[in-house]
């Protein structure tokens, strides 16, 4: 999850943020945010595709690697469903996670070809299209920004105000579970369009080498999140079990973590990945307007193909 917060420090967005939310804050510095309000749970369930899942395993499995952007998370959820479930093999994909580490970014994974897909988010892509290392987007993760600016309750009483950009769905609820008391600014409130995050990733040459592995790859993957949203303490419980010992010292966090989640992977009565012009156009373009987004050499990147950082083709 902090892939993200070290890509923004260099490329000085956060700045553009803070002055923003600072702006609005102080115009309603005591007025309280509790945050996002919680989506209805979805009736879907996974479909007559899903269903069928798992009653065979090929005899030949094709490897696959898939990237993660930090350590295992709800955010990751459907795709340990979809392991512990079987549902890649039963795809005839031999599915193998590549840890997060910090010296290489799934980006670079993706985009170097050591990685067939991986966990990105909309920053990341845009800025490595603007340096010509793209990567593409096939499927949203989760539909709308869940990211935040927080600052400590104190801090206002203090004058003093330092804020951190955080996930709503996990750096929060960890907080509260602890009893820190936070103010709570989503951006998305803020006058910055709402977007996908995180995104899972290929590259180009992966969509023209393989598309139907990935075809494969994305219905398994669609299934687990699809079963995540509508069954979110068995999903966690997976997420909980399949990931390595010790991960979550602090399960209780896992599935309150799940709760807020499950009904935020995609809006009721909707698929779960399915991305669309509005969020690829408005949010990227508000990066470049902003002169966040440079080029190789370092200087302001002023147009991009935003049709070019996402396709929907490899949905089920």
């Amino acid at each position: 999850m902090k892939s993200r917060t070290r890509l923004w420090l260099s490329i000085g967005i956060p700045v553009l943020l803070i002055i923003i939310v600072v702006g609005a804050f102080l115009w309603q510095q005591h007025a309280t945010s509790s945050g996002v309000q919680t989506g209805q749970q979805p009736a879907a369930t996974p479909g007559s595709q899903c269903a069928s899942l798992g009653k065979t395993t090929p005899q030949q499995l094709t490897r696959m690697n898939l990237a993660l952007d930090w350590t295992p998370n709800t955010n990751h959820t459907g795709i340990y469903v979809a392991l512990a479930q079987n549902w890649y093999r039963a795809e005839g994909i031999d599915l193998h996670l590549l840890p997060y580490s910090s010296s290489v970014s799934p980006d670079v994974l993706v985009s170097s070809g050591k990685a067939d897909v991986g966990v990105s988010f909309t920053e990341g892509i845009v800025a490595d299209a603007a340096v010509n290392q793209p990567v593409v987007s096939i499927a949203a993760i989760i539909q709308h920004n869940t990211s935040a600016l927080v600052t400590l309750a104190s801090s206002l009483e203090s004058h003093r105000i330092d804020f951190v950009w955080v996930y709503e769905g996990w750096e929060v609820i960890q907080a509260q579970r602890g009893g820190v008391k936070l103010n709570i600014f989503p951006i998305t409130n803020f006058g910055i369009p709402d977007y996908y995050t995180p995104n899972l990733i290929t590259s180009p040459a992966e969509i023209k080498q393989k598309p139907e592995l990935l075809r494969k790859f994305m219905l398994a993957t669609a299934c687990g999140y699809e079963y995540a949203r509508a069954h979110p303490r068995e999903a966690a419980q997976m997420l909980i079990n399949e990931a390595p010992a010790g991960t979550f010292p602090d399960t209780g966090l896992v599935f309150a973590s799940q709760d807020y989640l499950s009904p935020r992977y995609a809006d009721p009565g909707h698929k779960w990945g399915m991305q669309d012009a509005t969020a690829w156009h408005g949010y990227p373009q508000f990066m470049i307007n902003s002169n966040g987004v440079l080029d190789a050499s370092g200087k302001p990147v002023h147009s991009m193909n935003f049709d070019a950082l996402y396709t929907n083709q490899f949905m089920p």
